[in-house]
């Protein structure tokens, strides 16, 4: 798929999303127009079981929103918050690949993300501060899920800018990668979720979800059907028949 602002590629069960408007990779209203198309893609497509984002360059994973595009910011910032819940609510899991500087919007895409991986030398946080606005694509409620609400604030209000290793010690990432072997710890990764059930996980990551965001009455009803939906599954029949003949399960999402 050729687009104006980002890359789309697919080897196999992985998709990678590339922001590829260097140096900064920031975003305006065009690339969230051609971030949401790709998304379309990766969840239509079957053989699609992972998303990979990350940016173009060696220097920034995205500097947020693009300032120079600020006739549109009226349209861009509910367009912002909508497109980075649904890569948060994704059916799949998304990996942030973090390879610079992640700041603002870019912070906020990585938060969105199922999992974040950092190479060192890159630094992440919420800088809006400094501009006089805040976080404004669900950096507010993301970050303080993610870290609690005093840790949260404490990076939001004196706009902190984090090396990889301290994000890593407070959970803001989860794994930090030596410089050069992100993509090759990234791809270990999201060949290792590819494997996985396609059903189970659709269904943990719903549950997980909708608990968080309604609450636990509501995220255990969608847990049971969950259950229900996978128990009949060609999938489920498959990891216990492997589990019985000692050997590696091969799901195909049926």
């Amino acid at each position: 798929m050729d687009f104006e602002n980002i890359r789309y590629e697919k080897q196999g069960h992985i998709a990678t999303l590339t922001l590829n408007r260097p140096p900064a990779n920031s975003v305006n209203l065009a690339t969230l127009v051609d971030i949401e198309k790709a998304l379309d893609a990766a969840e239509q497509d079957k053989e699609v079981r992972v998303l990979v984002i990350t940016g173009a360059g060696d220097k920034g994973f995205s500097a947020g929103f693009d300032v120079s595009d600020a006739a549109n910011a009226h349209i861009s910032g509910p367009k912002g918050q909508e497109v980075w819940t649904r890569i948060d609510r994704f059916p799949k899991p998304v990996i942030a690949a973090i390879n610079g500087y992640a700041f603002g919007g870019g912070c906020e895409l990585a938060m969105a993300s199922t999992f974040r991986v950092m190479q060192e030398g890159a630094k992440i946080g919420l800088t809006e501060l400094n501009l006089g606005i805040i976080p404004g694509w669900g950096g507010t409620q993301r970050m303080p899920r993610i870290l609690g609400k005093s840790k949260a604030l404490d990076l939001i209000l004196f706009s902190k800018r984090l090396p990889a290793q301290e994000a890593l010690e407070i959970g803001l990432v989860d794994k930090v990668s030596a410089a050069g072997e992100l993509m090759k710890d990234v791809t270990e990764m999201a060949e290792f979720l590819a494997q996985r059930p396609p059903l189970a996980v659709t269904s943990v990551l719903n549950a997980v979800n909708v608990g968080l965001e309604k609450g636990i009455d509501e995220g255990t009803k969608v847990e049971w059907k969950g259950t229900q939906t996978v128990s009949s599954s060609k999938d489920a029949m498959e990891g216990f028949t492997a589990f019985m003949e000692k050997r590696a399960p091969n799901f195909k999402g049926e």
